[in-house]
């Protein structure tokens, strides 16, 4: 395994187990799940949900703003975005 998937996957580790001080807010929480799913498994794919699913349709929106992002990339942006929530958090 590569160190930057190891990375990755400490990291994605992290944000779904994190608890106390760790609160991301709703915009953090997009960027990480666009960012995972890009990661995960590349461009943005299926049709937009309806206007009624706000939450399905935000979530399709911030992964279809990754599209053309290489999985490498998007990791990286993953463990980076992680690193400097935890700078500004302690």
């Amino acid at each position: 395994m590569s160190d930057l998937k190891q990375q990755f996957d400490e990291a994605v580790n992290y944000v779904q187990t994190a608890e106390g001080d760790f609160k991301p807010s709703n915009d953090l929480k997009l960027q990480f799940y666009a960012l995972y799913k890009q990661a995960t498994e590349g461009d943005v794919k299926g049709k937009k949900p309806g206007m009624l699913d706000q939450v399905g349709r935000a979530k399709y929106s911030a992964w279809e703003k990754l599209k053309g992002t290489s999985s490498e990339d998007a990791m990286q942006q993953y463990v980076d975005l992680l690193e400097s929530m935890k700078q500004k958090h302690g």
